[in-house]
C-alpha cells in the first residue's frame, strides 16, 4: 500500500528528508515496530523512532513505574510511579509525535504469544533486561525472517547486535547457552540512553535502506574510558536457532 506526506510531515521530518529523502521517510511512517521492554533502553529507543516517524510502534511491557527507575528511563516522571509504563510510554509519545499511532500492551512475551506478536511487525527491538525472553525473541525473529535489534547494558558498559535472519549471526551464535540471570544490577542511566540510541539508528537504516546495517559485528560501549569497539562475529554453521537458513 503506498503513502504520501503531509504538508505537516514535510514539516516535521525536513531536516532528515534533506539527508534520505521522502521516499525513505515514505518507508518510515509504513514501518510497524515492536519494542518489547519500555525501560531505559526502550525509553530512549521509541522516542527517537517516534520523533523519526515510524508509522506505528508497539510496545510490550507488564511493568509499572517504580522510583528506582527514574535514573535512567527518562519517559516518566516521579507522578508516573504506580502506572504502568506501556500506557504512560504511549501518551508521551503520541504527545511528541500525533502523526504516528502507538500501541501499549501490558503483557509479556512468552514462547505462547511471541509469534503473534512478530508476525503483526517489520522489525523487533529488545529493550529487555533478561535473557531468557531475549532468547525466546530471537528465535522467533529468526523463524520469521524480521530483524532483531539486541542491546544488553550494565554498570557503565553495554553491547549491540544487529540480528539480520540469514545476513549474519543471531544471538545465539554469540551467546550459546543462557546466561545466569541478575534480579537486580547496577546501571548509570546515560548507558541505556546511548545503547538506545544505536539501537534507534540501526532501526531507522534498515527501514530506510539508508546506510548499512552493523551485521557480523559486535558492539561494545565502554563508559569508563569512553569507547565503542567492534568485534567481529560470525554465523556457527551448527547454531540451533540460525544454522539451518
Amino acid at each position: 500500500m503506498s503513502v504520501e506526506l503531509t504538508e505537516k510531515e514535510l514539516e516535521r521530518y525536513g531536516r532528515q528528508i534533506m539527508l534520505f529523502g521522502e521516499e525513505s521517510q515514505k518507508r518510515l511512517k509504513k514501518a510497524r515496530v515492536i519494542i518489547v521492554g519500555v525501560g531505559g533502553l526502550g525509553s530512549v529507543s521509541s522516542l527517537y523512532l517516534a520523533a523519526a516517524g515510524v508509522g506505528k510502534l508497539i510496545l510490550v511491557d507488564k511493568e509499572r513505574i517504580e522510583l528506582s527507575n527514574l535514573n535512567r528511563q527518562i519517559l516518566y516522571t516521579t507522578k508516573d510511579v504506580g502506572k504502568y509504563k506501556v500506557e504512560v510510554a504511549a501518551r508521551r509519545l503520541k504527545e511528541l509525535n500525533p502523526e504516528i499511532e502507538v500501541e501499549g500492551v501490558v503483557d509479556e512475551i512468552t514462547e505462547d504469544n511471541v509469534k503473534d506478536y512478530v508476525s503483526k511487525v517489520d522489525l523487533v527491538v529488545d529493550g529487555l533486561d533478561n535473557w531468557k525472553t531475549r532468547f525466546i525473541l530471537n528465535k522467533e525473529c529468526i523463524r520469521q525472517k524480521k530483524p532483531f535489534i539486541h542491546a544488553g547494558i550494565r554498570g557503565m558498559y553495554g553491547q549491540l547486535l544487529v540480528v539480520i535472519p540469514g545476513k549474519g549471526p543471531c544471538l545465539n551464535c554469540i551467546i550459546p547457552s543462557l546466561p545466569e540471570e541478575e534480579k537486580a544490577f547496577p546501571v548509570l542511566g546515560t548507558t541505556p540512553g546511548i545503547l538506545g540510541l544505536l539501537q534507534a539508528t540501526e532501526v531507522i537504516k534498515i527501514l530506510t535502506n539508508y546506510g548499512t546495517p552493523a551485521i557480523g559485528k559486535l558492539i561494545i560501549y565502554d563508559g569508563m574510558d569512553l569507547s565503542l569497539r567492534e568485534i567481529k562475529v560470525n554465523r556457527r554453521p551448527n547454531c540451533p536457532v540460525c544454522g539451518g537458513i
